[in-house]
């Protein structure tokens, strides 16, 4: 009797605690999304300005391409996998550093 009434307080805190680690976990991938959202826009929105400074970070960029990314994610990234001979996971990743490099200077 005392077993069933451990079982049955464990699987009350299960069903109250489970919603609340499932909610915690995806919190702060959808917190980098919308940041990483939100730098893209200002990217987007102040390209001529920030063409210098993805010309710093990557060097090997020529102005055509700064002209064909024209403040895009995707086309960013399959820039630098290009001239840089990286795969697209690597590229991505580059790219991450800098956007969380450029949150932090916004």
């Amino acid at each position: 009797m005392r077993s069933i009434a451990i079982l049955a307080a464990c699987g009350a805190v299960a069903a109250v605690l489970l919603p609340l680690v499932a909610v915690a976990q995806t919190t702060p991938q959808t917190t980098t999304q919308s940041d990483a959202q939100t730098v893209w826009e200002k990217v987007k929105g102040s390209w001529n300005q920030t063409k210098g400074a993805v010309k710093e970070q990557w060097g090997q960029l020529t102005d055509d391409d700064l002209l064909a990314i024209e403040g895009r994610r995707d086309q960013l990234v399959g820039k630098i996998q290009t001239r840089y001979g990286i795969s697209r996971e690597a590229a991505e990743a580059q790219v991450g550093v800098w956007e969380k490099k450029r949150l932090k200077d916004m």
